[in-house]
């Protein structure tokens, strides 16, 4: 019997409803950075993360991007009154084919490590550090902590309507946690789901107005 012939389909003909994901196993890593390069010829806005040879595809929902705005307005609120120095990566696609992952969180920081990528306009994970806080709204996908862990992420938050969590990388694995290492003497975990309530509520800009106030203020 002959061989099947390989199906190969151009990611920009993949369509996913808002708030889906496809999963699709045994993916190299030639494989991965071609879909990387497809995708940004195409200008397709899909998520995508990539870990032991799984790829996973998500098309986040519209109301996906609100949460992680607004925490990390709260972050950049937190750092500027600590006056503390920071650089907002975003959405920033990191990849380390040593170790065969790649991702994109909602957003990142570098914190500790600002002053070693301010001029970076690209980051290579094999002279640059990875982000000190990363920042994910409704993560339900075991590939992208996997992921994290692989790019030694210290600080990961996740953000659901269910739940809020501080994970932080302890001996190589998360383990969730009461308090945030990027803002010890803060209560994080009980902050951050108020305020992002208070911000769908009565207004992400008046909330943040009044939050650095009131920071600036106690400070």
């Amino acid at each position: 019997m002959t061989p099947a012939t390989p199906v190969t389909i151009a990611i920009k003909n993949i369509q996913l409803k808002p708030g889906s994901t496809i999963t699709i196993h045994d993916v190299t890593w030639e494989q991965f950075e071609a879909i990387l390069e497809e995708r940004e010829a195409s200008e397709i806005k899909n998520r995508i993360a990539y870990s032991k040879g799984i790829l996973e595809i998500m098309s986040p929902l519209p109301a996906h991007e609100r949460p992680y705005r607004i925490i990390g307005d709260i972050v950049k609120i937190l750092l500027d009154v600590q006056e503390r120095d920071w650089e907002d990566f975003g959405s920033t696609t990191f990849r380390k084919k040593a170790n065969a992952v790649g991702l994109e969180p909602d957003t990142c920081f570098y914190i500790q490590n600002a002053c070693k990528v301010r001029d970076r306009m690209r980051i290579d994970l094999t002279i640059d550090p990875p982000p000190d806080l990363a920042i994910e709204a409704d993560v339900t996908s075991s590939t992208t902590l996997d992921a994290y862990e692989a790019l030694k992420v210290l600080e990961v938050w996740i953000y659901t309507e269910e739940k809020f969590t501080i994970n932080v990388l302890t001996d190589g694995k998360y383990i969730e946690s009461t308090t945030s290492p990027t803002f010890p003497n803060l209560p994080i975990l009980e902050l951050i789901p108020k305020l992002v309530k208070q911000a769908f509520q009565e207004g992400s800009s008046k909330v943040l107005r009044e939050f650095r106030k009131q920071v600036s203020t106690s400070h």
